[in-house]
């Protein structure tokens, strides 16, 4: 029988990684399903140091949902200690994934090397990074991107194929049809679903046929606001920021969010409702990734884009002309003289470094500051802290009162709310095994709960569980 192996985001949101042993075509093969990197606190730094061993030579392929590092952040780690069999991938993960794995390598290189220079002072032994831009470079020549509905034949017979996950660029539902115990198999892992109020991106494909299921539970508790509501408040936030006279901080993720965001507040502007006369624009990854966007916009939403494109009479320079791209420090330093009547989109999203936590140094404890929180805060990030309440954060060294008025905008999320994953995982015929992954303990059973009330037995796996499939 082929066997899945649960290896990271079990009763977690992060970290994403399933092992699939397949007995098909007589040699046993070894396939990685995701690659991710663990995110936030200590433990988190633990697990991602942890070796691969013996897997990292005896693998023969990965497959990977979507660019998000905590789906595919360790995959130059996973090159470094020797694999180097093909990755297989959407065309707009590998492109998102030259950004996102460059960017990672380099903050890396930067925190290592202010480790070495405390340790090298202390007596202490020197550390090394995960993984280095060689590393990056060669983990994106393994690369082989695939459209959406193409069937993709990969070892030990077993069939690919990536739907439409409608979440960022590039993102798939997982279709892998395996042999086992003299069957085939079908694995449906559902990735990163999409909220379909979103703009930009398409709505998820709903799949019809499983034998098992993984399912992401990131909201599995909840639905998101009304994405109407949700601009709403956006605006009177906004509004109420310019009347104030204070800056709007905005935490954003530099892939999806950051976008979806700019083409709100495009909108606003065409509308006369935006009265900030800056948007900054403060993220040299999120400003790369924006321009890919750009780029690649013919796999986007076209009814989001035709609203932009009437309101700018088909220029797309003009869809926000007061957005300015910082790209350099000093530019991003410059912004600090401003005191009001900006808004600055910065990373990180979950406020774990990036130029985000310097607008923290200048902004967060003046009042009439608005900090706008419109993505999820993993626990034990700062923003987790910010958005439980915390009076006073350390800072960049310094201990700073939050006095900066805290709105966290939940609507704007690209992750699909509970009654859209019960709907995507009711399309399935014939009760499929559901098997719960990315989502926080509390999360995942109030979301077991909902699914048993819509007739769908689901179970949560714990690390390190084997299951025959």
């Amino acid at each position: 029988m082929s066997t899945l192996t649960f290896q990271g985001a079990v009763k977690e949101v992060t970290g994403s990684r399933y092992l699939i042993e397949v007995d098909g075509d007589g040699s046993p093969k070894k396939l990685l399903l995701e690659c991710g990197l663990h995110q936030g606190g200590s433990d988190a730094d633990e697990a991602n140091a942890k070796p691969f061993g013996r897997l990292a030579q005896e693998l023969d392929a990965v497959v990977l949902s979507h660019g998000h590092l905590d789906h595919a952040g360790l995959l130059p780690k996973l090159v470094r200690e020797g694999f180097s069999g093909p990755i297989h991938c959407t065309r707009g993960t590998r492109d998102l994934l030259e950004i996102m794995l460059q960017d990672a390598a380099f903050i890396m290189a930067k925190d290592v090397e202010w480790e070495n220079k405390w340790r090298k002072r202390n007596d202490k032994p020197l550390v090394e990074p995960l993984y280095e831009l060689e590393d990056v470079a060669r983990t994106l020549a393994l690369c082989e991107s695939h459209p959406y509905g193409q069937p993709v034949e990969l070892p030990g017979g077993v069939r690919l194929v990536f739907r439409d996950a409608g979440h960022i660029l590039g993102s798939a539902i997982v279709e892998l049809t395996i042999p086992s115990g003299g069957q085939q198999k079908r694995l449906v892992f559902s990735g990163d679903l999409g909220n379909p109020g979103s703009v930009l991106m398409k709505d998820p494909e709903k799949l019809y046929e499983a034998d098992l299921v993984l399912m992401e539970s990131t909201y599995g508790d909840r639905d998101h606001r009304p994405l109407d509501e949700t601009l709403e408040e956006f605006a009177r936030v906004l509004e109420e920021a310019h009347e104030a006279g204070g800056n709007v901080l905005i935490p954003a993720f530099a892939v999806g969010r950051t976008q979806e965001i700019l083409y709100h507040l495009s909108v606003l502007y065409h509308e006369g409702r935006l009265r900030q006369q800056m948007v900054f624009l403060d993220s040299p990854m999120a400003i790369k990734v924006t321009e890919l966007y750009h780029r690649a916009r013919k796999a986007l939403d076209a009814e989001d884009l035709k609203v932009l494109n009437i309101a700018a009479s088909g220029d797309t320079s003009q869809y926000l002309p007061i957005l300015r791209m910082t790209r350099t420090v000093e530019e991003s330093m410059a912004i600090n003289r401003i005191h009001g009547g900006a808004i600055i989109i910065a990373g990180a999203g979950m406020c774990t470094g990036g130029r985000i936590i310097h607008h923290f140094r200048y902004n967060l404890e003046k009042p009439n500051t608005r900090l706008v929180i419109v993505g999820f805060q993993a626990a034990g990030t700062l923003g987790r802290q910010i958005v439980d309440g915390a009076e006073r954060v350390r800072v960049l060294g310094h201990d700073l009162a939050v006095k900066a008025k805290v709105h966290t905008i939940g609507g704007f999320s690209a992750h699909a709310g509970q009654t859209d994953m019960i709907g995507w995982a009711g399309a399935f015929r014939n009760a499929p095994r559901f098997y719960l992954v990315h989502g926080e303990p509390e999360t995942q059973e109030a979301f077991q709960a909902a699914l048993a009330e819509s007739g769908i037995e689901a179970e949560i796996p714990s690390y390190g569980d084997r299951i025959e499939l």
